[in-house]
């Protein structure tokens, strides 16, 4: 089954087509319309530059005024063999089709509605016959059974005609497409960018990115360059201003070796202001009684920082680097 976009956005094309996959663009003037396009001609030459087969629309009241309007298109530039000319369903259009397809010029039957629409333009040799599909379910007709019926006739008679479901309003058409068995869709940018989305399906990569994060890259390349250090001699009201420099809820305390004594958290501070009152401010940091801060070295692999957390309950871990203290890795780095 092809798959075309369908837009006339410039900027959504051509993030569509470095994709590398889509097989052409269908374009109307209402969408040219709707962007504010004024100079027709010139989009649809940047256009045809950029994308493997362009179908454009070959206005007319006649079919020698479609048949005019395609070669009028062909000579400004366009490939004959990379354009596809799209003519609204009447007799004059199967009429100009059949003109078009006697010199080996692609064309499109659309605004397609009912059976007999798209038997007229399969037998007027056109390679395109394409329902729409939104259009005419927003008017409450089963356009699936049209588009079903549309694809029986082709393969039941042998004709050389594609059946494009077109007008898709959202991801159910397309799952629809491919069950009826067309063999083309032309679908908006918006439900492009949706086809591949599926909410298990992020879940999933994340998860696996997660496991692979923790089991290939170490705590030196994920925890901050800042190390909150202070010495034991720093008081508690500029060990607050520290952490607040720093951006940690904690800093790390040394002695005069530079060797961690503990980390001082502000759940420390909260619970040495409620114990000994504002007077524990003007304390000295090595006045206080540490536990053996939780530790991990630089080298160790995220994994290992991981099941450190669990096992000891804590959000912060002293990073050591030849039993010196080098920072802090916060459990939100992981």
């Amino acid at each position: 089954m092809e798959l075309y976009l369908d837009s006339a956005d410039f900027n959504e094309i051509e993030k569509a087509f470095k994709l590398g996959f889509l097989d052409g663009l269908t374009t109307t003037p209402t969408f040219m319309h709707r962007h504010g396009v004024t100079d027709v001609d010139s989009l649809i030459l940047k256009l045809a530059d950029i994308v493997p087969v362009l179908q454009v629309e070959a206005l007319g009241k006649t079919a020698e005024e479609i048949y005019a309007e395609a070669h009028r298109q062909i000579n400004m530039g366009l490939d004959p063999k990379k354009s596809v000319f799209k003519i609204p369903i009447s007799l004059e259009g199967v009429k100009a089709c059949r003109m078009l397809r006697n010199e080996d010029i692609m064309v499109n039957v659309h605004l397609v509605y009912t059976l007999q629409q798209a038997y007229m333009a399969m037998h007027a040799g056109a390679n395109y016959v394409c329902p729409l599909v939104g259009r005419l379910q927003d008017q409450g007709h089963d356009a699936l059974s049209l588009v079903e019926q549309c694809v029986d006739a082709v393969n039941y008679y042998g004709y050389d005609t594609k059946i494009m479901f077109s007008s898709v309003r959202n991801i159910e058409h397309v799952r629809n497409a491919i069950n009826i068995g067309v063999h083309n869709i032309t679908v908006p940018y918006k439900i492009l960018t949706q086809m591949s989305e599926n909410n298990f399906t992020k879940l999933g990569t994340e998860q696996f990115y997660e496991h692979t994060r923790l089991m290939t890259v170490k705590v030196n390349e994920v925890m901050s360059s800042i190390n909150p250090v202070v010495s034991a001699d720093t008081d508690i009201q500029e060990a607050i201003v520290k952490m607040t420099e720093y951006g940690f809820g904690c800093i790390i305390v040394t002695n005069g070796n530079d060797e961690a004594l503990g980390v001082f958290t502000d759940g420390d501070l909260r619970r040495l202001l409620q114990s000994s009152g504002r007077d524990s401010l003007k304390m000295k940091l090595g006045d206080l009684k540490f536990n053996k801060p939780v530790s991990i070295d630089a080298d160790e692999l995220l994994f290992k920082a991981n099941e450190t957390f669990k096992e000891f309950k804590v959000d912060n871990l002293l990073v050591t680097a030849n039993a010196k203290p080098v920072g802090l890795l916060d459990i939100q780095d992981l």
